[in-house]
C-alpha cells in the first residue's frame, strides 16, 4: 500500500508504535527460494507480475550459492516457489541438492504446470525426495476460479491434482502431502478457514474424486497485479481500509517473516516474498546470499511496510 494514495490509514509503522509492537527476527528455520518469475498464468491476484513473458529465472550458478547458504544455516525447511518453480529446467538440481540438508522440501505450485505430461520425470523425483506439494487453487467454483486464474485453469488443475492422488500424493498414510492454498476472489477478506477447508473437501471430493491433506486460506495482498486490478475496479481504498481496520496484535507472533528468509531468483535477502515484490531488502540493503548469515540473528528487526496489513488482518497470515 502507497500511503500517496492510501490516505485513510495509518502506515503500518505508525500502528505498530501506536500498540507498543515491533517485528523482529526468532530462530530462522525457513529458507524460501523463489525460482523467477516465468509462469504458465497471469493471475490476477499475483502480486510479483509473474507470467508468460517474464524471463528473469534463477541459475545453476545461484543455486549453488543457495546450497551453500543452506548448508550454513541449518534450516529445517526449504520452500521453493516462483513464478511456476517446474518452468525452470535448474528445479531438479535444487531438489536433489537441497533435500539432504533440510528436514523438509516444499514446492508452491499453481498445479497446471505440472498437468503437462513433460512432467512425468518431475513429478517422479517429487515423490522420490518426499517433497511437499502446496498447490493454488482461490475456489472450488469452477467459474470463481477461472475468473482468477483464466479461462480453463479450474479443470486443468482438478487433472493435475487428480494425476497427484494417483500418486499417492493426499492419500492418509502415504505421507506425500498435498496441502491447498484458497485466497479470495475479489475485494473481500477469506472466511474461516475451518469452513473453507470443509467445503472445499466436500466439493472436490464428492465433483471430482480429489482428495488433499489441508487447506490454508489467506488474504490478498494489496501488490503487484492485484493492486493494479483493485485499482482499476475502483476497490483500492476500500480495500486497504478493510485490512487496516483488521489488524490483530495477536497475529503478530506468526507471520511468516519472523522465522523465514526469502531468497530472489538473482541470489539477493528478503524478509518475505512480499518484500521481494517490493524491493525491500533485508537489512535495509541489497545483501548477495555470501554475506547474509549475520542478518538472520534472532532480534534483527524486519523490514515492514503497509502491505504488511495483509499478513496481520484477523487471523494472519503464517
Amino acid at each position: 500500500m502507497n500511503k500517496s494514495t492510501i490516505t485513510a490509514i495509518p502506515t503500518f509503522p505508525q500502528t505498530l508504535a501506536q500498540h507498543k509492537r515491533s517485528i523482529t527476527r526468532l530462530k530462522t528455520s525457513t529458507l524460501q527460494i523463489n525460482m523467477g518469475l516465468l509462469c504458465n498464468q497471469e493471475c490476477r491476484h499475483c502480486h510479483l507480475e509473474a507470467g508468460p513473458h517474464r524471463s528473469e529465472i534463477m541459475t545453476a550458478e545461484t543455486i549453488q550459492e543457495v546450497v551453500a547458504f543452506a548448508r550454513e544455516g541449518a534450516f529445517q525447511a526449504a520452500d521453493i516457489t516462483g513464478g511456476a518453480p517446474e518452468l525452470n529446467t535448474n528445479l531438479p538440481l535444487l531438489i536433489r541438492e537441497i533435500s539432504p540438508l533440510v528436514q523438509r522440501v516444499s514446492l508452491r505450485s499453481n498445479l497446471t504446470a505440472l498437468s503437462d505430461g513433460s512432467h512425468d520425470p518431475l513429478r517422479a523425483l517429487l515423490e522420490k525426495y518426499r517433497v511437499a506439494i502446496i498447490a493454488s487453487l482461490p475456489s472450488s467454483n469452477p467459474s470463481q476460479a477461472d475468473a482468477q486464474r483464466g479461462q480453463g485453469i479450474f479443470l486443468k488443475s482438478i487433472r493435475a491434482m487428480q494425476g497427484l492422488n494417483a500418486r499417492g500424493y493426499g492419500q492418509e498414510g502415504s505421507g506425500l502431502e498435498l496441502n491447498l492454498v484458497a485466497n479470495p476472489t475479489g475485494a473481500y477478506l477469506p472466511s474461516s478457514q475451518e469452513q473453507i477447508e470443509k467445503k472445499f473437501r466436500l466439493d472436490l471430493k464428492n465433483k471430482w474424486g480429489v482428495v488433499f491433506n489441508h487447506l490454508y486460506a489467506f488474504a490478498n495482498v494489496p501488490l503487484g497485479r492485484f493492486r493494479l486490478w483493485l485499482s482499476k475496479s475502483g476497490n483500492l481504498e476500500s480495500y486497504c481500509q478493510k485490512l487496516a481496520q483488521s489488524f490483530n496484535p495477536a497475529a503478530l507472533e506468526g507471520v511468516m517473516c519472523r522465522t523465514m528468509v526469502s531468497v530472489s531468483w538473482d541470489g539477493f535477502l528478503f524478509d518475505c516474498d512480499f518484500n521481494l515484490s517490493q524491493g525491500l531488502f533485508m537489512g535495509g540493503k541489497k545483501t548477495p546470499l555470501s554475506e547474509g548469515k549475520p542478518l538472520l540473528r534472532p532480534g534483527a528487526p524486519i523490514a515492514v511496510s503497509d502491505h504488511c496489513y495483509a499478513c496481520t488482518a484477523g487471523a494472519g497470515f503464517t
